[in-house]
């Protein structure tokens, strides 16, 4: 088997203007996600620290699934943007750090779509600040993630709603989204 040539990452992104929410508009099948879950969203928040507050959402039969997560820069010394994310779980009694790879592979100049990954490829989410993106820049997307070795067969379309979801809407209070995904259901 070949071996698979290293990620090309950005370089210099400014984590402030990073902040804020992200639409899911296509992402490998994960897991940590329920299979029918909707308005799939990010938002991130610079702490005085440097870190970054994580925030992931996704709503499944009605009701809003979430995690809280942190974020650093992976060696504070490099420039390309590759983070840590980690998260505590189960969300409904977190007690188990999970720490995985965020490389952000392609970011517009306005900072508002993203291509993100990981090294071993079994991760990949396209981003953008709204929560549908035009095909032509979906597709360049599409394109730099097959050119970056992953297999763009596995790419899923998240479903969306315009307008999306309220900020607070009913609450998965007891992980069930988090217990069903871990399940495959």
């Amino acid at each position: 088997m070949a071996t698979k040539k290293e990620m090309e990452v950005v370089k210099g992104v400014d984590l402030k203007r990073y902040m804020g929410r992200w639409y899911e508009i296509a992402s490998f099948p994960s897991r940590f996600q329920p299979k029918n879950g909707a308005s799939t969203r990010a938002t991130y928040t610079l702490n005085e620290d440097g870190t970054i507050h994580v925030l992931n959402e996704t709503w499944s039969d009605g009701k809003r699934g979430f995690i809280e997560g942190s974020a650093y820069k992976a060696d504070p010394t490099n420039d390309e943007a590759k983070l840590k994310v980690k998260f505590y779980v189960p969300p409904f009694l977190p007690i188990i750090p999970v720490v995985g790879d965020y490389w952000v592979l392609s970011l517009d100049d306005d900072y508002q779509y993203a291509l993100v990954g990981q090294p071993s490829r079994k991760y990949l989410w396209i981003l953008c600040r709204k929560t549908h993106m035009d095909d032509e820049i979906y597709n360049q997307l599409v394109e730099k993630a097959k050119e970056e070795g992953y297999d763009v067969e596995k790419l899923h379309r998240t479903q969306q709603t315009d307008p999306p979801p309220e900020e607070e809407g009913p609450k998965d209070t007891k992980g069930i989204w988090w217990i069903k995904s871990i399940l495959g259901m």
